[in-house]
């Protein structure tokens, strides 16, 4: 039993989005997904996926791509990514699958940890951050701490957070959701969002006590990266 991570599928079987217009190690990206995780996975382990999942924009035409997800080995923990518009309520989610489970101000366990998150947003400090930023920011710190809470309530003390964005500005400076990391002493947190990024440019190493790690598909040559 392990805890492994990869995001940003970006799966279209429904809708017209190829995925190579953004390079070509996006070609046929799905079946380079599907192949590295049946080589890697196995029905006891548990995949971290934080969000941009399907292209889809109603949950209607996003269940063909869930049905592919479902699929494949393992247990899955997704979160909300910036292009997951297809998501709908968290409730509805849960009842789906079994061996998928979606987290919105809830949290999942994985022996004595719990699972956390929220889609995350921008931080203070990136240019052109609006009002409406500052808004949605401060909305998604609600939901990390409503999200750690719920499993500190529960006598959880070890954590592991999951982000679609990236904790920090583009500067790796701190940001709110950093400070809460240190408040839970949260000791990984998986994150998404960036593509075509070297490793001298990510923040994927460990500060304070806590690892950071990027888990965009590409980023990872399209392989679930273990985590635990």
């Amino acid at each position: 039993m392990s805890i492994y991570a990869i995001s940003d599928f970006h799966l279209a079987f429904t809708t017209d989005k190829p995925m190579d217009v953004f390079g070509d190690n996006w070609y046929k990206h799905e079946e380079k997904i599907k192949e590295n995780w049946a080589n890697i996975i196995s029905d006891e382990d548990t995949v971290l996926i934080a969000g941009d999942i399907s292209w889809s924009m109603k949950m209607e035409e996003g269940m063909m791509d869930l049905e592919w997800i479902h699929n494949l080995p393992g247990r899955k923990i997704l979160v909300k990514g910036n292009h997951d518009y297809w998501w709908t309520s968290i409730t509805k989610l849960n009842k789906l699958y079994e061996d998928m489970n979606f987290i919105q101000n809830n949290y999942f366990s994985y022996d004595d940890y719990a699972i956390c998150g929220t889609r995350g947003w921008v931080c203070p400090g990136v240019e052109k951050f609006t009002a409406q930023d500052e808004k949605v920011y401060n909305r998604e710190l609600i939901r990390l701490r409503l999200s750690l809470e719920s499993a500190a309530k529960e006598g959880f003390n070890k954590f592991i957070v999951m982000l679609h964005y990236p904790p920090t500005n583009d500067k790796c400076r701190e940001s709110g959701f950093v400070e809460i990391f240190k408040e839970y002493n949260v000791e990984k947190v998986i994150y998404g969002h960036l593509h075509n990024v070297s490793k001298d440019k990510v923040l994927d190493e460990e500060i304070d006590g806590i690892g950071y790690i990027l888990t965009s598909c590409d980023y990872l040559d399209f392989k679930p990266i273990k985590i635990i």
